[in-house]
C-alpha cells in the first residue's frame, strides 16, 4: 500500500530537511558526523520547529481571514 502524505505533511518534511541542512552546515567541519547524537538532535529539532512555525502561520492566517470575512 502506498504511503499517503498530505500536501501539508510534504511541505513540513521539505522545510524540516532544509532547516536541518542549514543548521548542520553551520557546524564547524569535523565537529559532528551525520549519524552523531548532535545531528540526530538537530534533525528532531528541525522537525519540531518547522511544525511549530507552520502551525503558527496557519493559525494567524486563518484568524486574519476570519477577521476580514467578518468585516463584510
Amino acid at each position: 500500500m502506498a504511503n499517503n502524505v498530505t500536501v501539508l505533511e510534504g511541505i513540513i518534511e521539505d522545510v524540516a530537511v532544509a532547516l536541518y541542512q542549514k543548521w548542520y552546515n553551520a557546524i564547524p567541519s569535523g565537529r559532528v558526523s551525520e549519524d552523531s547524537e548532535e545531528a540526530l538532535a538537530l534533525n528532531k529539532n528541525a522537525k519540531e520547529v518547522t511544525l511549530f512555525v507552520i502551525q503558527m502561520f496557519m493559525d494567524k492566517f486563518n484568524e486574519e481571514a476570519e477577521r476580514l470575512k467578518n468585516e463584510d
